[in-house]
């Protein structure tokens, strides 16, 4: 059975919106994306149309696999078997999509990308290793720092705008357009700040609340502000809002490169999910 490729975001959401609401966890990404190109209207991560799809198991007429790409990010896949994203990748081939990168789990992301490097010539190499983590029991930061949470507003622009542009540069991670971003978290009252003495401190963000899951991040803390545990303190904070306007699954992403925050995260309760593998094509001259 050949993928349905669409540039239709109702059409999509019609029909893989069962799929994707029905593990919300697992499917964080795709839900949040799609929330906020319907919020935010297609342009939302970029000048190019976005495109969509979904792949039915032979012989049945349940949606199976999906995915979503918002150039110039990778694609994002649901679970599928290996096949079936390798299949994925020869649709978008032959459709001449230009593809940055893969995001999916790590056995059918390896074979979307070997299967489009046999296809295009294209260079692939690893991006990042993350791991998705599900909150549990909320636990406060031992020691609890000093300061209280405060939810960021327009007036704090400057400071969002610094801060984001300096996580986007550590983590690699993030849009290059951040004041279209940042426009979009205030208004939903998407970032929170930890102050000390009136002092921000720290940052974290929480994506809008799709399908009764919510996202953290990002998380930053300036260099002259760290190791005294603000980190913690404002994820702490943002996850008990985030269960407090009625979240039923909070959940975050680490770089599995950094020990740290993954230590962190499972001290305040969160626990891990899954292993996700990105990959970045690059054209090898072939």
């Amino acid at each position: 059975m050949p993928w349905f490729l669409s540039d239709s975001l109702p059409e999509y959401s019609a029909t893989a919106d069962g799929l994707l609401r029905a593990n919300a966890g697992r499917n964080t990404i795709l839900l949040n994306v799609a929330e906020t190109l319907r919020v935010r209207g297609v342009a939302a991560f970029g000048p190019e149309s976005p495109l969509f799809g979904w792949w039915q198991p032979p012989g049945e007429r349940a949606v199976g696999a999906a995915f979503l790409h918002t150039p110039p990010w990778p694609v994002v896949l649901t679970s599928m078997t290996a096949d079936t994203a390798a299949e994925l990748a020869h649709a978008l081939a032959s459709r001449g999509a230009v593809v940055s990168g893969v995001n999916g789990d790590q056995a059918e992301t390896a074979a979307f990308g070997a299967a489009w490097h046999e296809l295009t010539g294209d260079a692939v190499e690893e991006s990042m290793r993350s791991r998705l983590y599900q909150l549990g029991e909320l636990r406060p930061p031992e020691p609890f720092p000093p300061g209280q949470a405060r939810v960021a507003a327009p007036a704090d622009r400057a400071l969002l705008t610094s801060w984001c542009q300096a996580f986007h540069d550590e983590a690699r991670s993030g849009p290059d357009n951040l004041d279209d971003m940042i426009d979009d978290r205030l208004s939903y009252h998407g970032f929170t700040l930890w102050e000390q003495d009136g002092q921000p401190v720290s940052l974290a963000g929480l994506t809008r609340q799709v399908a009764g899951q919510v996202r953290v991040g990002p998380v930053y803390t300036p260099p002259g502000h760290r190791g005294r545990g603000y980190g913690g303190a404002v994820t702490w904070a943002v996850s008990q809002a985030a269960r407090d306007a009625g979240a039923t699954q909070v959940l975050l992403f680490t770089d599995l490169a950094n020990p740290t925050s993954n230590a962190l995260y499972q001290r305040l309760g969160y626990q891990p999910v899954a292993d996700r593998l990105v990959l970045a094509f690059g054209k090898s001259g072939r």
